[in-house]
């Protein structure tokens, strides 16, 4: 299990996810203890007049004078949780619901019995009282000339708590739908920030495809240098290819010569009794001139790559084959929509679906099928026959230019490997596979030409 995602949205996306939270929590905790000191805060009051009206009534001997106890309204009712203690060398005294458990009570200061009270503060604390009822309490040292007197009141906690539970209800559910927005604007935020990779995304697919030669380079400032990186990686590349694509050229002028003053020579009588020298000659120096006008078509100016329409092609060419294995009972099966159009040269199309039908022929038992279909950008076509097929490791096999798998028949093993190669060319893929029907299955993927 990734605990980091692998998209970058995901990433943005988690990062964001957790800081909010992170937030929310401290929000919610801040608030939640700025509400318990204001709630707290009213329950302090009553406490402290409570506190304030027993240390009047301690007497500078360190005794309650109980004539002085005027109780407050809370704790004259004996309400559960609501009582105060005294307590000092000179004895204990209690009332309401007394506080048998308190917070211990500060270190003896040795004040004078005579100082100035009105200062003082009483101190907060938490304890029990008779009832078990936990209580909030309120806790004063009072100096006496026989000690000092501890003067203690409390309230239940519940008083303080109930609001502030009531209170909390609503925040947290203000600090959820705030959650939840943020995440909506988050959300929105990425889609929005990563349009550009989206839009530089498909300019690369339409540099690939043949409908641009560079990636635009007006993109945000982060993305501008891989923009120009590109551009750069795409021009090497076309300078590159120019340069073999001359070597070829060159090749190919070179090899005219040679081969007019063959065919030359072999007009000449007696040397071709029957043509078929001839025909071989013709044959080379047609290759030759398609292999210089793609040279041509491919350097720079030369024009966009040619649409051709995929079912007129296919039709000549299973016609052909007919022609060539006249021999063979070989039933042809073809599906391919007259609309269906790729960015390849003709011939180019020519060469690439004729090696392979015709090592589809050369292999069927009775049937040669031809499927195409488009999918998105691309077209698929599939060539498969019923014939004995291959294993994987004989599909590797048949991939590598001069390798035949089948000694019979006169092939020489470069069929596949070429079309291969013209269709990488072509800015698709070539594939092999096992057909349903045992035989061999060749996926072909081309650049749909625009409707």
């Amino acid at each position: 299990m990734r605990l980091i995602p692998r998209s970058l949205s995901g990433r943005l996306l988690a990062v964001s996810a957790l800081t909010s939270i992170a937030a929310l929590a401290f929000a919610a905790f801040s608030i939640g203890s700025v509400l318990e000191r204001f709630v707290i805060r009213g329950l302090d009051q009553q406490l402290d007049a409570e506190v304030a009206m027993l240390t009047r009534a301690v007497r500078p001997d360190g005794v309650l004078d109980q004539r002085l106890i005027v109780n407050l309204p809370a704790f004259e009712a004996g309400r559960r949780g609501w009582g105060w203690r005294v307590e000092g060398t000179r004895g204990r005294w209690s009332g309401g619901d007394p506080i048998v458990e308190r917070p211990p009570p500060e270190p003896d200061r040795f004040e004078p019995p005579d100082m100035d009270m009105a200062d003082r503060e009483p101190r907060p604390g938490d304890g029990i009282a008779s009832s078990g009822e936990r209580v909030h309490v309120r806790q004063l040292s009072v100096p006496t000339g026989a000690g000092p007197v501890i003067v203690t009141a409390g309230g239940p906690r519940r008083v303080a708590m109930a609001p502030m539970r009531e209170a909390m209800v609503p925040l947290l559910a203000s600090l959820a739908l705030l959650g939840g927005a943020l995440a909506l604007a988050t959300a929105a935020q990425l889609r929005f920030g990563l349009r550009p990779l989206r839009r530089l995304r498909g300019a690369v697919a339409d540099v690939r495809m043949g409908r641009a030669r560079h990636v635009p380079t007006n993109q945000p400032d982060e993305l501008a240098p891989l923009a120009t990186e590109l551009n750069s990686l795409l021009d090497q590349n076309a300078a590159q290819l120019d340069h073999a694509r001359r070597h070829v050229s060159n090749l190919a002028h070179g090899l005219k010569t040679p081969l007019a003053a063959l065919a030359l020579r072999l007009a000449e009588g007696g040397r071709d009794p029957d043509g078929s020298l001839a025909a071989m000659v013709a044959d080379i120096d047609g290759r030759v001139r398609h292999h210089l006008g793609r040279a041509r078509a491919a350097a720079p100016g030369g024009g966009q790559r040619a649409s051709t329409r995929l079912a007129a092609a296919v039709d000549d060419l299973v016609g052909a084959m007919r022609g060539i294995h006249a021999g063979r009972a070989v039933d042809a099966a073809i599906s391919v929509a007259p609309e269906l159009a790729v960015l390849v040269d003709p011939q180019d199309l020519d060469e690439l679906l004729g090696n392979l039908l015709d090592n589809a022929w050369r292999h069927a038992r009775s049937r040669v099928s031809v499927t195409a279909c488009r999918k998105e950008g691309e077209v698929e076509i599939i060539v498969a026959d019923d014939g004995p097929g291959l294993s994987p490791d004989e599909i590797a096999l048949a991939l590598m230019p001069g390798r035949r798998l089948d000694e019979r028949g006169g092939g020489h093993g470069f069929g596949l490997p070429i079309a291969q190669e013209l269709a990488e060319l072509n800015g698709g893929q070539l594939t092999l596979s096992r057909a349903e029907s045992g035989g061999l299955q060749a996926g072909l993927l081309l650049p749909a030409a625009r409707k």
